[in-house]
């Protein structure tokens, strides 16, 4: 990966937030930018949009056939698409969560799965994932979104180990909470309980409050330049502060005082 200057990328879920602005960084950076969206957006300068649905297999080998034609291959993929939920784990219904992981985890490796014998075949190539704090801690209300980011972490970090032989690498960059649009890609439980409506209430207010003071997406695109570019790359990449400072505490604190820490930042009784 030392060359950067017409290397092609893929970024899903690009139409806006994270993934719009990490098309652009990469787009400066050198890097010849395709991304995707569920319907059609204009091009923004510097990038191909194509439309495609990570949960449709024929739409991701369409998309896929449609950048080879156009730019002879595919060197990096920056799987960002997603989308969250908000609710007590009780709240969704099997079916809800089962659409949240169709997204999220299953959608990363449908594309995985089909850039990976590109990639076999140029002998190089660099898979970055969209993981999230939450991939490491627990989320009180974001049970089932958190679950996908765990799935990431551990799909990820196994897949990496099966690609390097053939020149691939997969990598994870991590963000804290961005100042993102929160009401984008969010969506509610389907079955809610009276019984956590206070508390589901009192945690989308301090989850608000969050992303009002959350890192620029910026810094999180910086980040997945840096990742695609290294010679030698991490297996995890922290993007801002909060993120760094999480994985800190996760690594060496006790559980017990991590579990303290978590109630007391969300707000509950010890």
């Amino acid at each position: 990966m030392a060359k950067i200057n017409n290397n092609v990328a893929l970024v899903t879920g690009a139409s806006s937030g994270i993934g719009l602005v990490t098309a652009k960084a990469l787009a400066k950076a050198g890097y010849r930018v395709f991304g995707t969206s569920r319907k059609r957006v204009a091009n923004p300068q510097g990038i191909t949009m194509l439309i495609c649905d990570v949960t449709n297999e024929a739409s991701i080998q369409a998309l896929i056939a449609e950048i080879v034609e156009q730019a002879g291959g595919i060197d990096l993929v920056v799987n960002n698409a997603g989308i969250g939920l908000l609710g007590g784990a009780e709240e969704s219904s099997i079916t809800q969560a089962q659409r949240l992981f169709d997204v999220n985890v299953f959608g990363v490796a449908r594309v995985v799965n089909a850039v990976l014998p590109i990639m076999r075949k140029q002998k190089s190539g660099r898979v970055v994932n969209i993981s999230s704090i939450l991939g490491l801690i627990p989320s009180p209300y974001n049970a089932f979104y958190a679950s996908t980011k765990h799935a990431i972490e551990g799909y990820s970090e196994s897949l990496d180990h099966e690609v390097r032989g053939f020149g691939i690498r997969v990598l994870l960059v991590q963000p804290g909470v961005t100042r993102t649009s929160f009401e984008e890609n969010l969506t509610r439980a389907d079955q809610p309980l009276p019984v956590y409506q206070a508390e589901r209430v009192r945690s989308e207010n301090l989850m608000r409050t969050w992303v009002e003071k959350g890192d620029d997406p910026q810094v999180v695109a910086d980040i997945v330049v840096k990742a695609a570019a290294a010679k030698r790359p991490k297996l995890r990449y922290s993007a801002g502060k909060q993120s760094s400072q999480v994985r800190a505490l996760r690594r060496y604190l006790p559980e017990k005082m991590i579990d303290g820490i978590l109630r007391k930042f969300n707000g509950f009784s010890a």
